[in-house]
């Protein structure tokens, strides 16, 4: 595709015109040498960077804005957003004292911008060869605590082994996790949610001593046991759903057959915080039995409960989440998850539904009808307890069924065949509570196929307000 004049899909070309003594530094070179593909630039340059930031984006047609004022970097993001260059003066007056404040060597290599042999005084391409993350030095952690987080999210993004004494550093270092600011703890945190290694990622922060300052949550979980219709401690079972979510999102078609495509496009729609659908049902899986270590009881049978987990776990979620400062609309759909995780399997004794109960459910889950209803087979796949093959076997029948309803009920929801000024004229109703009830009782009928006329609708929104007259004499 040709660019529009003045625009281009690579800043590069146009910043070497433009900067003096520059050089590419960080995870750009990182990426670079491992023939990533990147869009993100750093650029540390020897002048001044609001002049330089200023000029690209004029040569680009882009967005320059300062990033901080006492810091003096800037950010030059691209039209279409397509790329974006960090601007950065050279922190310590030289291009090696700069590289020697950073994280890991394989973020502490240089590249000249305008040609010229790596700057790479820390042995970081050689570790980049060895598939190895290795601190700077030792004092990494206690500079920026966050590091902790990022040594984990570096691993699993690249799939790179720690080198022994930088795990002992980190790990040291993690309880000051503490002190560092929520938003961009959430920022880690989503990007190991969503990488191609979450489970990885999970097992770092337990193994660098993470978990239990970020999310106390997940570690509360281990050791609590289930009934025998489990086979997992919670926090167990809770790793194996998100296993399974991530089968399930990778191929949705082994489970759910001709719904597998409609289901992958779903849960590839972004949805809030740079994550997708997809990605946020990751988060809804880690945490649909948050609640399960406040509400476990045991009857006086011996018979292990945790009634009101849905509940009290939609509430906990959307806590997390906003500790976490991730945004509302992510908060409200994961607790939504959460919430109606165990609805679908209420319903598998009531086999076969009739319509009346299947609308029922999509109007309970909405708008998460199609994400629960996944969310809620990875968690009946993880649960192989007594009886666990015929169960699954028959929530996943309900799910195939209900998963279309869902599908057709985001591409159209039902309505009745009367609109709610038609029905308050005929009827000499008032706007209200009242016509809010029947609209949805008309609703529900014309969904169940009782009625599908206008003509039948107001006979039928007669016949409530008969009823309800009469119940209330």
């Amino acid at each position: 595709m040709t660019e529009p004049p003045g625009m281009t899909a690579d800043p590069l070309p146009a910043l070497r015109e433009i900067a003096g003594e520059a050089w590419l530094v960080g995870g750009a070179v990182r990426d670079r040498l491992l023939g990533r593909p990147t869009a993100d630039f750093d650029v540390a340059v020897g002048g001044e960077p609001r002049r330089v930031a200023r000029a690209l984006a004029r040569a680009t047609r882009a967005h320059p804005f300062a990033l901080s004022e006492g810091f003096g970097g800037w950010r030059v993001v691209a039209h279409d957003h397509r790329w974006q260059v960090d601007v950065l003066p050279v922190a310590g007056g030289a291009i090696e004292a700069d590289l020697a404040n950073r994280d890991f060597t394989v973020n502490a290599i240089a590249e000249p911008l305008h040609g010229g042999r790596y700057i790479d005084p820390f042995g970081g391409v050689q570790d980049l060869r060895h598939r190895r993350l290795r601190m700077v030095a030792s004092q990494v952690f206690a500079a920026d605590p966050l590091r902790t987080l990022r040594l984990a999210r570096l691993a699993c993004e690249l799939d790179f082994e720690i080198d022994a004494a930088t795990a002992a550093a980190a790990r040291a270092g993690a309880p000051a996790l503490a002190e560092v600011a929520a938003e961009r703890v959430f920022t880690e945190l989503k990007r190991i949610v969503a990488c191609d290694r979450p489970l990885r990622g999970l097992d770092l922060l337990d193994a660098l001593r993470a978990t239990d300052v970020v999310l106390p949550e997940l570690s509360a979980l281990r050791g609590v046991e289930q009934s025998q219709f489990h086979h997992l401690d919670v926090h167990d079972h809770t790793r194996l759903v998100l296993a399974e979510t991530l089968a399930l999102e990778r191929d949705p078609g082994h489970r759910f057959g001709e719904h597998g495509e409609a289901v992958s496009e779903l849960l590839a729609e972004p949805l809030a915080n740079d994550l997708t659908r997809g990605q946020a049902l990751r988060i809804g899986a880690l945490l649909h039995d948050i609640a399960k270590p406040q509400t476990r009881a045991v009857t006086p049978e011996g018979r292990v409960t945790f009634l009101g987990h849905d509940v009290a776990g939609a509430e906990l979620a959307g806590a997390v989440l906003g500790r976490l400062r991730a945004s509302q609309r992510l908060a409200v759909h994961v607790a939504a998850l959460v919430r109606h995780h165990l609805e679908l399997g209420f319903l598998v004794p009531e086999m076969p539904l009739g319509r009346r109960p299947i609308y029922r459910y999509l109007r309970d889950c909405d708008p998460v009808q199609v994400d629960v209803t996944v969310l809620s087979v990875a968690d009946r796949l993880a649960t192989r307890g007594r009886g666990s093959e015929r169960a699954i076997a028959r929530h996943l029948e309900l799910a195939r069924q209900m998963l279309a309803e869902a599908l057709r009920w985001r591409r159209a929801r039902p309505a009745p065949p009367v609109r709610g000024h038609e029905l308050a004229r005929a009827l000499r109703l008032a706007p209200g509570p009242d016509l809010g009830w029947m609209l949805a009782e008309l609703e529900e009928a014309s969904f169940a196929g009782e009625i599908a006329s206008r003509d039948e609708a107001l006979a039928r929104a007669r016949e409530l307000i008969s009823s309800r007259r009469a119940a209330d004499r």
